[in-house]
This record gives C-alpha cells, sequence and structure tokens, in this order.
C-alpha cells in the first residue's frame, strides 16, 4: 500500500467540499450514460453484506442505509448477515463478490485492524469504496459513585497510582481496547498504567463496571447512555473530535488537553474492487443525496451512529489512516504480526 500525499488525521473531515465532487461525478456519470448497459442499472434487487450479528447497532444502521438506497435506486436491497471471527466473514465475503454493483457491502473499522493480527491477508485495498457513512466515537465512563469527576480526577489518579485501575469494553486488542492505549499514551502514560479486562462485548463489560469488578469502561455513547440517564454511571469525556449532539454536556478529551481523537466503530460503503466506474458514481451520488435528508440523519443518530459523509480520495486517505493507526496501536499491545 502506498501512503497519499498529504496525509493528516481525518476524523474532522467534513462534507463542505461533496457538493462541488458530487456536481463533477454527475457530469461523469452522465457522460458514461450512453451506453445502455449503465442506463439500466440497476435493472434489479442488489444485495448488502453486513459483517454484524443480526440487531446489534451496526446491522441497524446498515439497516437503515439498505431502506436509503432502495429509495434512491428504486430496487429492493437485500440485507444479509455474515458475521463471525472478528468481522472477517462478512468481509470476505464481499471480496468474493462479482464487480457489477449488485453485492454491496458494509466496510467497518475491523478491515483496518484484521490483517494487522493475522487473521486475513484482506485490507481496505482489496475493495472499491463508495463512501463513509457514520462513526460511533468512544467515551470514558465510570460509576456514578466513582472518585473521579472529570477526565482530568482520572488521568491523576493514574498517575499517582498506576497499574491499580482496570478498563474494559471488549476483547483484547479490540477496537475499544486501542482507544484506551490511544488515549492513555496521549496524556503522558503507558497503556499498562490502566489494565484491561476482556469482555464479549460492551454489555458484560457493563455488569463487571457495576459490580465494581472494573474501575473504568470504554465503549459507545450508545453502549451507556442508558444507565447515564438513570444516574447510575458518569462519563467523563468523549474521544470525538467534538461534542456528541446527542450528548452536548460531555467534554471531549481536546477539550481538556488530551490530543487525541478516535472514531471509534464505523461502516462505510463498499463494493468489490473494479467496480466499473460509472455505477461506483451512480452509488457515490446516491449516498451524497440520502446524506442531506434530514430523516436518513435521525434514523442514523438513533442507532448510536453520527452521520459522517466522505467520499472520493478523502475516503481512501480515511482508510488508509485507520489502518496505519490501529496497526500502531495493535503493535503496542503486542499483537501485530505484520
Amino acid at each position: 500500500m502506498h501512503a497519499p500525499t498529504g496525509l493528516h488525521r481525518l476524523g474532522v473531515v467534513d462534507d463542505r467540499r461533496i457538493g462541488s465532487i458530487c456536481l463533477l461525478l454527475l457530469i461523469s456519470l452522465c457522460a458514461c450514460q450512453t451506453s445502455g448497459v449503465e442506463q439500466a442499472y440497476p435493472s434489479r434487487s442488489l444485495s448488502f453484506i453486513v459483517p454484524w450479528e443480526v440487531g446489534t447497532g451496526g446491522d441497524v444502521a446498515s439497516r437503515v442505509l439498505a431502506r436509503g438506497l432502495e429509495k434512491e435506486l428504486d430496487q429492493p436491497v437485500n440485507v444479509v448477515n455474515r458475521a463471525g471471527v472478528n468481522g472477517v466473514i462478512g468481509h470476505a465475503a464481499l471480496v468474493r463478490s462479482e464487480a457489477d454493483g449488485y453485492t454491496l457491502g458494509a466496510l467497518t473499522e475491523d478491515i483496518a485492524m484484521m490483517h494487522w493480527t493475522g487473521l486475513t491477508h484482506i485490507n481496505f485495498d482489496s475493495y472499491s469504496p463508495i463512501a463513509l457513512i457514520a462513526v460511533n466515537p468512544p467515551v470514558v465512563t465510570v460509576r456514578h459513585d466513582a472518585p473521579w469527576e472529570t477526565i482530568h480526577d482520572l488521568i491523576t489518579g493514574l498517575r499517582v497510582s498506576p497499574e491499580t485501575l482496570t478498563a474494559s469494553g471488549s476483547r483484547f486488542g479490540g477496537l475499544w481496547d486501542l482507544s484506551r492505549i490511544g488515549f492513555l499514551e496521549a496524556a503522558g502514560l503507558d497503556a499498562s498504567a490502566m489494565s484491561w479486562q476482556p469482555s464479549q462485548g460492551s454489555a458484560p463489560a457493563l455488569q463487571y463496571l457495576l459490580a465494581d469488578s472494573v474501575d473504568v469502561i470504554i465503549s459507545s455513547l450508545s453502549a451507556v447512555d442508558s444507565l447515564r440517564r438513570a444516574g447510575q454511571v458518569r462519563i467523563l469525556a468523549t474521544m470525538s473530535g467534538e461534542r456528541l449532539p446527542s450528548a452536548p454536556d460531555i467534554p471531549t478529551l481536546k477539550e481538556s488537553g488530551i490530543d487525541y481523537e478516535s472514531l471509534g466503530s464505523w461502516f462505510a460503503l463498499a463494493a468489490p474492487k473494479n467496480l466499473p466506474d460509472a455505477r461506483l458514481e451512480l452509488l457515490r451520488v446516491a449516498v451524497w443525496n440520502m446524506s442531506k435528508r434530514p430523516e436518513f440523519r435521525e434514523s442514523i443518530q438513533r442507532t448510536g451512529f453520527q452521520l459522517r459523509h466522505i467520499t472520493g480520495s478523502a475516503l481512501e486517505s480515511f482508510l488508509y489512516e485507520e489502518d496505519l493507526h490501529n496497526g500502531l496501536l495493535l503493535d503496542k499491545a503486542g499483537l501485530s504480526l505484520e
């Protein structure tokens, strides 16, 4: 893989330039539609591969996207769940599909992690990425009666008594564990300053927290928000670049002087590699149109995700940066085999 020029962290990329990009895409698309084949696309139903289990937040958000695509493309979009092996099964199924535009899929943050640990050889360069759809940044959560009122209090406690606190939220080396490592490093602390208790997701990790078996949870806001509203937990900070629309009272790490940002869980719409340009451009425009509709944005936000539209070369840079960032964190965790 070759690094794009002018790389920077793209967690704060917005869509202010997408209007002009889409105008160019539309012009290009019109030029390509002299072919009867392209004029007919799509002429039948599409399949949409989701690498998450049915009922999870990512699955629900993917189904919101599928319904939006049905309206834009005027064809049924059938969701096919292919979960398992930390995302490998679903992502591999999309790679093996025909690049004709009739099989699409959700490209998730797992694609920027699993090849580093030797689970598969596929990576973000194995696809035709269409557009980033949404992100779900992590938050730092403690019990309501914990002695830390702010993220600074927690960091001070870790500096005074390192290796005495434990966090949880995912498997060892999982997404939220990597967020812990990145956060601690940005705060000037070693990853060992707050150890990690592996769990099979946020739900069991929260049980650990409420049972006083761990001190901190790192997870998405949606996983802990009901307990926050019930007064059982306190969220100290979000790792997003800006305050979350659904919880504007929670400060960011950057506001607290900690220069770290994580998009957490995210998903993009993608197709098998070498999707014909005209169909790629048509799908980009379809997603752009959807992203401008308030009902689509609100439906995505109800799943816990935040709409984040990136496409074209900015999306390629985003995927490269996420892959590089997670590779470095997995290396610090001692899990990278590359």
